[in-house]
């Protein structure tokens, strides 16, 4: 496979997850974290780093808003609920094994 095949099939899923991400506003970010130890904050400032990279000013609000699509406010206001304390648990337990 070619590079640039290869980038357009790596920008293509990359679309889709965020897609599904947006199909799925009621899995919390807390949640990805939990399970995948990423989410899409992690998202917006994995591509904050590459436009750095690549010398693309390109701010965090400004990604949140691409990984979100809407301003990151916007997002929380209508589809973030605070963790549980099970959640809080389970996050603070996976940081502190990442310490140890």
């Amino acid at each position: 496979m070619d590079q640039q095949t290869q980038t357009e099939l790596e920008a293509a899923a990359f679309r889709r997850l965020l897609q599904h991400l947006d199909e799925r506003k009621d899995v919390q970010n807390i949640e990805l974290m939990i399970l995948s130890g990423f989410c899409r904050n992690c998202l917006s400032k994995w591509m904050m780093a590459a436009a750095d990279e690549k010398g693309v000013a390109l701010d965090y609000d400004q990604a949140r808003e691409h990984i979100y699509g809407m301003p990151y406010s916007e997002w929380k206001e209508r589809h973030q609920r605070p963790a549980s304390e099970e959640q809080l648990a389970a996050f603070a337990a996976i940081e502190a094994a990442k310490k140890q």
